[in-house]
């Protein structure tokens, strides 16, 4: 919004922003509590609006106790695309205004991409998001794709803008080129 980012505060700047990481991190405790780790003193009404939002709900409710479903040993009860769900519905909970999606989906299989992809599309309305992806199909609707090659910015562009192209974008999206 035009402000430095070294002129705001670091807690204030830490609040304005969540991350979804490629390896989610569950603690011991509850389904609800582990949502609510993104904002603690969220009340139920809003975990579950969370879970919603992130497409996890449906899960949830079909776990023998539903959101009181205790996790251990960071959610191995659980698939990796649901843990990604819950990562997903807690930083959905704080409402962030800028949110990075850091590999969000790469460890998943194709079919759970598109159930989370749809809580992603949810969470991203009206924010600022970055994703790191090397799935294409996780940036197709971005406003804006960067290519980097060894930390340089190599193509910038939309999806459609990239295809015409047909640089290195184009070419790792037909499959004529593959990542490292």
């Amino acid at each position: 919004d035009g402000i430095d980012v070294k002129l705001i505060k670091k807690d204030d700047l830490r609040k304005s922003i969540s991350i979804v990481l490629q390896d989610t991190h569950l603690f011991t405790g509850t389904i609800a509590d582990n949502i609510r780790y993104g904002k603690l003193d969220a009340s139920d009404e809003e975990v579950i609006e969370a879970a919603k939002l992130a497409n996890a709900d449906s899960f949830i409710r079909r776990l023998p106790n539903g959101y009181q479903t205790i996790l251990s040993s960071d959610g191995t009860n659980l698939s990796q695309g649901q843990r990604q769900l819950l990562a997903i519905a807690r930083a959905a909970i704080c409402n962030p205004p800028v949110l990075i999606l850091d590999e969000a989906t790469s460890s998943i299989d194709t079919r759970t991409e598109k159930l989370i992809e749809k809580g992603m599309d949810r969470l991203m309305e009206n924010r600022t998001v970055f994703v790191i992806a090397h799935r294409l199909s996780t940036v197709r609707n971005s406003d804006a794709i960067m290519v980097l090659d060894h930390g340089q910015i190599i193509e910038r562009g939309s999806h459609d803008e990239l295809l015409e192209k047909k640089g290195r974008y184009y070419q790792l999206y037909t499959g004529q080129f593959e990542l490292d």
